[in-house]
């Protein structure tokens, strides 16, 4: 097992690996900007140091700065997180030339899979459904124009080293394609040094499915059931939760065998996640596949008991799987709410400040990840995503409930939070009962807004 262990993340999931390094009696070096000196990982870990100021790109994206930190304090290895540089290719392989355990999968794998299209391309020679559209990089808008009346309007252009959401453009009928096209590509352009595009038929407000997968070197792969992500705004998740309600027993089988296979296909090792959109008419298809932990990764947590950023460090220092596929049996229901600094009623804009006063929830089935503390500031420079609340109960209905006692009892002073939006989507009745796909905020967003008003003013 590794001795010490560089964590090149900040915020909740840098404590999260944090504490488990220190449970697992592994040292830890957290990396950090100027701007987060004062952090909660800094402050509970053993050694930090400094590589860059606030801004991500001189810091949190420094891969020379990172390596020379890991070196300089005789790190083993590097646990990039989530986001930053987790599924930077380039990154891993600068690990690998110099002899420092990347915990997670190989620069090879992450570069297979960070390139969509060609994911999307074994996942087909393998027998994974993959969503129709092109079979290879787009040339041109007018390539893109051709096959999008083969596979039907409407289409959406992606951006093959894309993610969050960026480099993505619809084009409902012809007249949209070629300005969709020239957009997605500068987009991409700017965000990943590459507007390399491919088409897909847009399957329209369809159920984010994704499935949880542990792969160690001597070949050993499970699958630890599957999350529903369709609560999204902007492509961004909001709340989490499995298992996914809409799927039934064949239904759900038939997933998790497609996410073995696709992890099985390209021998995958870490953790990881084979993502797939399911359509009104249940049919499933493979989207892409995450090289890296997941913000979500909790509810997984809470439904199966495995740790898995433990058995991500495991797999890394060249363990086998810590559980067979056997031993993974999913009790209860789990749902997560992200907690963002961030203000609904206005159009969710930015509110980073000082927090003077902060409650966390707590009691049976509650769990809360983040690095805020009374008295600290949230940046302007980084994502808002303050804080994750997690419960775990025996059915769906009690674990609504007890999110929603959770909610009302968590208090952050100081800036706004989306915390009553989230609290109200909890008493939607389409929530309820769990119909909801991934346009559920777009169509929703303002009636729950208005009604948490009416509300304040009732009372």
């Amino acid at each position: 097992m590794f001795k010490k262990v560089l964590i090149a993340n900040r915020g909740e999931i840098a404590m999260r690996i944090l504490r488990c390094c220190q449970e697992m009696g592994i040292d830890t070096v957290v990396a950090c900007s100027s701007e987060d000196r004062n952090s909660l990982p800094v402050q509970f870990s053993a050694e930090s140091v400094c590589i860059g100021p606030a801004q991500a790109a001189g810091s949190y994206l420094n891969q020379e700065a990172l390596i020379e930190a890991a070196k300089a304090y005789h790190c083993e290895a590097i646990h990039p997180g989530y986001g930053f540089l987790s599924e930077n290719a380039n990154f891993a392989k600068k690990c690998e030339d110099n002899g420092i355990i990347f915990i997670g999968p190989s620069s090879r794998m992450i570069r297979e899979m960070g390139d969509k299209q060609s994911a999307r391309a074994m996942m087909k020679k393998h027998g994974v459904p993959v969503v129709p559209g092109s079979d290879g990089i787009l040339k041109s808008w007018q390539e893109a124009a051709e096959i999008a009346k083969k596979v039907g309007y409407p289409v959406l252009l992606k951006a093959t080293a894309g993610g969050g959401g960026r480099g993505m453009r619809t084009a409902f009928d012809e007249s949209e394609i070629q300005n969709a096209y020239e957009s997605a590509e500068a987009e991409a352009q700017a965000a990943f040094g590459d507007g390399s595009l491919y088409l897909e038929k847009l399957i329209q407000h369809p159920h984010h499915i994704e499935v949880q997968i542990l792969g160690d070197s001597k070949g050993g792969i499970i699958q630890l059931g599957e999350r529903d992500c369709s609560m999204q705004r902007r492509n961004q998740k909001l709340m989490e939760e499995s298992p996914a309600r809409i799927l039934t027993d064949k239904q759900r089988d038939a997933i998790h065998k497609a996410a073995l296979k696709a992890a099985r296909a390209v021998h995958y090792v870490s953790a990881g996640t084979v993502e797939f959109v399911l359509d009104r008419e249940k049919h499933f298809y493979f989207i892409e596949m995450n090289t890296r932990i997941q913000v979500e990764h909790p509810v997984t947590e809470a439904v199966t008991g495995v740790d898995l950023i433990r058995e991500q460090i495991r797999i890394a220092a060249g363990l086998p799987l810590g559980y067979k596929q056997s031993d993974i049996h999913l009790t209860g229901h789990a749902i997560e709410c992200r907690i963002n600094a961030e203000n609904p009623a206005k159009n969710f804009a930015p509110s980073p400040g000082q927090i003077p006063f902060l409650h966390f929830p707590g009691g049976k089935g509650v769990r809360v990840e983040s690095a805020l503390y009374s008295g600290c500031r949230v940046s302007p420079y980084y994502d808002s995503m303050i804080a994750k609340v997690i419960v775990h109960a025996p059915g769906r209905l009690e674990a609504i409930r007890k999110m929603r006692v959770a909610l009302e009892e968590m208090t952050v002073d100081g800036i706004e939070t989306n915390i009553n939006f989230l609290y109200l989507i909890l008493f939607n009745n389409d929530f309820m009962v769990g119909n909801i796909d991934t346009g559920f905020l777009e169509k929703n967003t303002d009636a729950i807004i208005r009604w948490g008003e009416e509300s304040r003013k009732a009372f």
